[in-house]
């Protein structure tokens, strides 16, 4: 291929990442993952920090993941200190997928209770990928200080979170089930439960959380 080629090839990618319409962002970035290149690499990443339909960027991501770790870890671990939410969002989503513990410095206390809901609820699902073998209890204490946040969504994440860590998480779920706020005690009471009991459902257990927090405690016992 001649480099005049070359270039039209790169102009158009660039530009189809752009487009207005997002089926030829989304076939743009299907065409960069079936042919990984790493001058794409940036750009990828780029887009992924201001694209705002959900499938495309996940599009995104998976062009990114088609690439040699080599060429997308150090752009992501960067990203994750972006002014931007989307992007630090987006990057720790990718370093999820990725799932090379070489990005777990990365994941860092601050990011692990972004005031950010979705950038945090990223940074959950990638630490319990990323986390290395007997970090589990330093990663639950932090993960633990979240417990009671956001809405259903959030929780529901969090909890996903913890339980995939296992039972190392049991004394500090204990631990919140005191906590004299009622949003962290039932969070922490229905994470339990649904640790013991994962066919139970989140609703399920959240409501039998409540009503053992309204008792004040004396059946958690049963549970």
């Amino acid at each position: 291929m001649t480099m005049a080629k070359q270039d039209t090839g790169t102009t158009q990618a660039l530009q189809g990442l752009e487009h207005g319409d997002s089926s030829v962002r989304l076939r743009t970035a299907l065409a960069l993952g079936t042919a990984p290149d790493p001058r794409f690499v940036d750009a990828l990443i780029r887009r992924c920090a201001i694209e705002p339909e959900f499938y495309v960027r996940e599009m995104l991501t998976w062009a990114l993941i088609r690439h040699p770790d080599s060429m997308t870890l150090p752009a992501l671990v960067g990203e994750v200190r972006s002014e931007r939410a989307q992007a630090r969002s987006q990057a720790l989503h990718t370093l999820s997928k990725i799932g090379d513990r070489q990005a777990w410095p990365a994941i860092t206390r601050a990011l692990l209770t972004d005031a950010d809901d979705e950038v945090a609820r990223s940074a959950w699902r990638a630490a319990v990928v990323l986390v290395p073998p007997g970090e589990e209890p330093a990663l639950t204490a932090v993960l633990a200080t979240q417990l009671g946040r956001g809405g259903r969504d959030t929780q529901l994440s969090l909890s996903r979170a913890l339980i995939a860590l296992g039972e190392v998480i049991l004394p500090a779920l204990r631990a919140a089930a005191t906590d004299p706020d009622p949003h962290v005690s039932t969070h922490a009471i229905a994470t339990e439960r649904l640790l013991r009991d994962p066919e139970a459902g989140f609703e399920f257990a959240v409501e039998e959380a409540k009503r053992i927090v309204a008792l004040g405690g004396d059946e958690r016992k049963d549970g």
